[in-house]
């Protein structure tokens, strides 16, 4: 059986991803940008010719309707897993504006005040990877910037405060697989946004 790779697929701009402000379980839209963002996507994604034994989504509609849009709504499995970051007390908010009041915060070290540790992320990420890792093919997820970020981490062994340093601009495409075998896991693409 061939090892499965995963895709994983940033949903399209919202008001808040192009405004910057940390949006967690608040379901938003996508803009019409981002609508556009999420077709050119699944553009990209039939051009690579990968067939996928699974699709899964966050149940947020800027997910889910990236994935639709992209033409994988009808495989689609929701997954609660795949849901972004719980921010608590910091949904809504600039980084800027948490750094005026605790100026040595860092999301992927201390998480948020009322809502999820890194290490509680951590763990929905690796119940992903596993799950991933059964499905017995290539699967493509749809989900959120710190999430897939985590799972970037996670799926190359590294301690939740290391995905801090995988960046992803929305509707980017990222490929998580192998180097030689399952003992190996590697990056193989990051935030990819060709338009």
């Amino acid at each position: 059986m061939a090892t499965p790779v995963i895709y994983c697929a940033r949903h399209g701009e919202t008001a808040w991803s192009l405004s910057g402000q940390h949006t967690g379980l608040t379901d938003l839209a996508l803009t019409r940008h981002g609508e556009d963002e999420a077709r050119r996507l699944g553009e990209r994604l039939r051009g690579c010719g990968v067939a996928f034994g699974a699709v899964l989504t966050s149940p947020l509609q800027r997910a889910a309707r990236t994935c639709e849009l992209a033409g994988f709504g009808g495989s689609a499995e929701t997954d609660a897993d795949l849901v972004e970051w719980d921010y608590g007390e910091y949904e809504g908010s600039l980084r800027a504006d948490i750094l005026k009041k605790d100026p040595n915060w860092k999301l992927f070290r201390d998480g948020c005040p009322g809502g999820e540790s890194p290490a509680q992320v951590a763990a929905r990420a690796d119940r992903v990877i596993e799950k991933s890792r059964g499905s017995g093919g290539n699967v493509l997820i749809f989900s959120s910037g710190h999430f897939l970020r985590m799972l970037a981490a996670r799926w190359v062994g590294l301690e939740p405060v290391h995905a801090a340093h995988f960046v992803l601009t929305t509707a980017s495409l990222s490929v998580l697989g192998y180097e030689h075998d399952v003992s190996e896991p590697v990056i193989r693409l990051w935030n990819d946004s060709r338009r």
